[in-house]
């Protein structure tokens, strides 16, 4: 695990005065992405194979989802300072830094390879016109010219896509005033094809995924909070009007048969052909400059925030007055020609839809978040309902799932990786997201519902390990974690009696001790409290410490044998009794640390006596790594040989009866001290639990205790525990 980073959000304003406007930094991409190749090449195959109402049906359904992310779009654009990065930032301040890196890189490999697919597809149709060109080197050049526009300057590679809408704008006024060539025979239903609705929709849907091409240049945006929202509205209904428009004209001009075996019937129907050429080619080359301007602006975003390794912080560098990322933009380049260079990209293309298609997902996910927790710092100036929201994402899920299950899952899969690396290098951020507000209210709602009567059946050591300095007890953290095994909560208290510091050394004190054991790889709450003396604080700990019923069942606590301290020590003992605490004292466990553990002697009295509470915490020992394996032995003492054969017998049965891998061993010593039977026949234990006697108003607690520390000082690593909660623990055996 790699040191904990920490840092700030990147430079950069949601307010540019010298940034574009709507019109030319969201609308312009926006609208030449929706435009694409598709409408030119297969918009005819989606019109012969489902019919004229079918393909209204499938430009209707498709546009809604991508309506949905729009609002949802709009709705996180109008509460934050949308920075650089577009859809990465909006995701990484939502959900969290780690959920934005991992659909971040996705993102930006998307658009990066895009970038190949868009050029070869514009080499591709060149060469159909001029067959003596290399189409690879044709797409090389290609990317190599739209990279040298976005290198040189984002403004120029913005105007020059005025031109290449107006080539497009050529192509469908071209395709209005044209002619039938022959008769139409489309029927408004079905076509003549064989492939099934939704397969012909899987198809489609690509088309209208265009609108991250504006968001992605949210850092260039004059005002960020105006422009996302209008443009990308305006780009989407713009869009819907001619994809809902050329259907009523193609079925018009062509038959079902031409429409779907001839992949530039357009150009055959228009009144002047070659117009459709220049818009493909516009098509093409449009989609290309916007992801050379959008996938160097999110790697940049992603450089600053340091999701990318150190080495490749220089590709958060920018330049000029418009902050252009040239460091980026190069990068990029190489990816793609590299790309172009090897070829078909036809495997790779299903799993970069669905790449975007989980960006949109995401986006939608985060709206719905945002507006079902309603924190106060939530307030979007464009307000949508969380539904709709919701609708997008699940529609986005079940696109995917529609296209190519297969992509989805190895999509999937990647990102999922990805958040994991980003997990385990621990980065922290200067900024709230809202994975803090979803686990506030989760855990509001399991407060208010976990009963205040026993639990049996779900029964585990809630630990408070009054440690003090992790580092001089470090055994009983070690023990508490062993204990605890990460599936119940723990808190390692430690008490101060310097009363003049300031609040604040407290929390960082809390701060420093939590860092420390994370980085030992134990995950627990810590409390650093004040106390004018230690024992007294730590009573005024275990009566106020928790959180409706979430309260420690069970202190540990290291054994005291200070004369000075004892009636203090002995007091907190009863007082813990009298609070339905369980008690375990560890008495010379600093033997424990960085041992091999063999074997466990349980001293047995009783299950009602502390027996029941010891099984299971030798249980929970088995159960973790650092004793995984040990031996378990649960001895007991009889003065008679004929009744130590029945004490076998029946402590035998009720280990069987209990589920639990522990072995009996009665002892049969008529004369011997206790104390001296113990010491002989658990001296080569690494642990031993013995029960302590309850507390009672005619029993002094003091000499008790002292006794049994003079008894015991010569045993191995020692537990006392004495068992107080009101939860049976044959209970929660049987």
């Amino acid at each position: 695990m790699s040191q904990t980073e920490k840092f700030a959000p990147g430079p950069g304003s949601s307010k540019s005065p010298s940034g574009f406007g709507t019109f030319a930094g969201v609308f312009t991409p926006s609208i030449l992405t929706i435009l694409g190749v598709i409408m030119y090449l297969r918009f005819g195959w989606v019109l012969g194979q489902v019919g004229l109402m079918g393909t209204l049906l499938i430009v209707t359904l498709s546009t809604c989802i991508t309506f949905f992310t729009a609002l949802s779009i709009a709705s996180i654009a109008t509460d934050q300072h949308v920075r650089i990065g577009g859809a990465y930032y909006m995701i990484s301040r939502s959900l969290g830094i780690e959920t934005g890196g991992a659909v971040g890189i996705p993102l930006f490999l998307a658009q990066a390879l895009s970038i190949a697919l868009y050029t070869i597809g514009f080499a591709e149709s060149v060469v159909s016109v001029f067959p003596q060109f290399d189409p690879r080197w044709v797409g090389i050049f290609t990317t190599i010219g739209v990279g040298a526009l976005a290198l040189f300057s984002a403004k120029i590679a913005i105007r020059s896509q005025f031109f290449i809408m107006a080539a497009i704008a050529l192509s469908l006024l071209s395709l209005i005033f044209g002619s039938p060539t022959e008769e139409a025979d489309l029927s408004l239903w079905h076509g003549e094809g064989q492939a099934s609705f939704w397969k012909v929709f899987a198809v489609f849907f690509p088309a209208v995924t265009g609108i991250m091409a504006g968001v992605n240049m949210s850092g260039d945006l004059k005002d960020a909070k105006r422009s996302i929202p209008r443009g990308t509205f305006l780009a989407i209904g713009v869009g819907y009007l001619i994809y809902m428009s050329l259907p009523l004209i193609l079925s018009q001009r062509a038959s079902a048969a031409s429409l779907i075996n001839d992949p530039l019937i357009m150009r055959k129907i228009s009144f002047w052909g070659d117009a459709i050429l220049l818009g493909v080619w516009g098509a093409t080359l449009s989609s290309a400059i916007g992801s050379i301007l959008g996938a160097p602006r999110v790697l940049q975003a992603l450089a600053r925030d340091r999701v990318l390794p150190a080495s490749l912080s220089w590709l958060g560098k920018g330049k000029g007055e418009d902050d252009n990322p040239r460091a980026g933009t190069l990068f990029t380049l190489g990816l793609a020609l590299l790309a172009v260079y090897f070829g078909n990209l036809n495997l790779v293309a299903p799993i970069l839809t669905m790449f975007f298609l989980t960006t949109y997902g995401v986006l939608n996910i985060s709206a719905t978040l945002e507006k079902l927790l309603g924190s106060p710092s939530f307030r979007p100036t464009f307000k949508v309902h969380w539904i709709f929201s919701l609708l997008g994402a699940l529609a986005c899920l079940a696109v995917m799932l529609l296209i190519n299950a297969f992509a989805t899952t190895i999509a999937v899969i990647f990102m999922i990786l990805l958040f994991i690396w980003l997990q385990r290098r621990e980065l922290q951020t200067t900024w709230g997201d809202v994975r803090q507000g979803l686990w506030m209210a989760i855990s509001r709602s399991a407060l208010l519902r976990i009963r205040r009567t026993a639990d049996p059946k779900n029964w585990r050591p809630h630990l408070l390990v009054l440690s003090g300095a992790p580092t001089k007890r470090w055994h009983l953290v070690e023990l508490g974690h062993d204990l605890s095994q990460n599936r119940s909560l723990m808190t390692v208290a430690t008490a101060i009696t310097k009363t003049d510091l300031p609040i604040g050394r407290q929390i960082k004190m809390e701060s420093n001790i939590k860092d420390y054991l994370l980085q030992r790889g134990i995950n627990s709450l810590v409390r650093v409290y004040y106390a004018q003396r230690v024992l007294e604080g730590t009573q005024s700990l275990i009566s106020t410490y928790g959180l409706g019923q979430i309260t420690p069942n069970t202190i540990l606590m290291g054994a005291s044998e200070n004369p000075q301290n004892l009636d203090e020590y002995c007091g907190l003992i009863e007082y813990c009794y009298a609070s339905r605490k369980n008690v375990l004292i560890a008495r010379n466990a600093d033997q424990l640390h960085e041992q091999n553990y063999s074997r466990i002697d349980i001293w047995w009295g009783g299950l009602k006596a502390n027996g029941g509470l010891m099984i299971v915490l030798a249980h929970l020992l088995q159960r973790s790594i650092n004793w995984k394996g040990t031996e378990v032995n649960v001895k007991m003492l009889s003065r008679s040989e004929k009744a130590a054969e029945g004490a076998s017998h029946n402590l035998s049965s009720l280990l069987k009866e209990m589920r639990v891998d522990h072995n009996e061993k009665v002892i049969y010593e008529a004369e011997k001290d206790f104390y001296e039977v113990l010491e002989q026949h658990s001296a080569g234990a690494d642990l031993i639990m013995l029960g302590m006697a309850v507390p009672r108003e005619d029993f002094e607690y003091r000499p008790y205790y002292e006794q049994l520390s003079q008894k015991t000082k010569n045993l191995p690593s020692t537990l006392f525990v004495l068992a107080s909660q009101e939860v049976q623990f044959g209970e929660v055996l049987s």
